[in-house]
């Protein structure tokens, strides 16, 4: 009997590797616009193994796959992996971009503060960045457009963030044309509340578009210049 179970269970797992992988099925999690293609990933598939399908599950890299799926500028992250019945899965996250350089060069800052190049088949909806800029001196930048993606005043309202070439930071609204002058970012949370609370009276008294400039750069008080 040992005899017998130990041959079925060898057979199984001759004919389990030896099973034949079918075409792969791509799925894409979170966010439905594309920044990479369900072809672009079977090109990278086809790419690193000569085509995966119909091939053994056994001859099948998935760690090979899974690096050139990674490698790919648009993707955050991969992993691939074939089920019992031979279907190869990839599971793809794209990165997710948050606000849009556009000075001499134009790319995404994605949600971990990283370069993202723009893409042929979606454009994201996101504030614009302009100013001083350098690709490799993210951080400032990305610190406010996390605090503009995270706030839903922010997200509403702003399309631009600008950086001055002292790192200073100016916002501009949607549907004003007033310069909002943050300065730093120090002491952040506490400039939104008080750009807030402008706001809200300044659109209560029917004041929001007599103003060209308001400075949020000192602590305590909120100076607006009228035009």
């Amino acid at each position: 009997m040992l005899v017998l179970v130990a041959f079925l269970f060898a057979f199984s797992s001759i004919r389990n590797s030896a099973r034949k992988v079918s075409t792969p099925h791509i799925k894409f999690l979170g966010d439905e616009n594309l920044f990479v293609t369900h072809e672009t990933v079977s090109k990278l598939l086809i790419q690193n193994q000569e085509g995966v399908a119909n091939k053994p599950k056994e001859m099948i890299d998935l760690n090979d796959l899974e690096s050139a799926l990674n490698a790919n500028v648009m993707i955050k992250q991969a992993q691939v992996f074939i089920n019992v019945d031979g279907t190869l899965t990839a599971e793809i996250e794209q990165k997710k971009p948050i606000a849009r350089v556009s000075t001499n060069a134009s790319y995404y800052i994605d949600d971990e503060g990283s370069y993202m190049p723009l893409s042929t088949n979606y454009a994201s909806r996101v504030p614009l960045v302009t100013g001083s800029i350098a690709k490799n001196e993210l951080y400032n930048v990305f610190q406010i457009a996390r605090k503009v993606q995270s706030d839903e005043f922010l997200r509403n309202h702003v399309t631009e963030i600008h950086q001055n070439e002292n790192k200073s930071i100016d916002l501009k609204f949607r549907l004003n044309d007033f310069k909002i002058q943050l300065g730093s970012l120090d002491k952040l949370d506490k400039k939104i509340n008080n750009l807030k609370a402008f706001y809200q009276k300044a659109m209560k008294d029917g004041t929001l578009n007599t103003y060209s400039a308001v400075n949020l750069r000192f602590d305590k008080q909120v100076i607006c210049t009228k035009k």
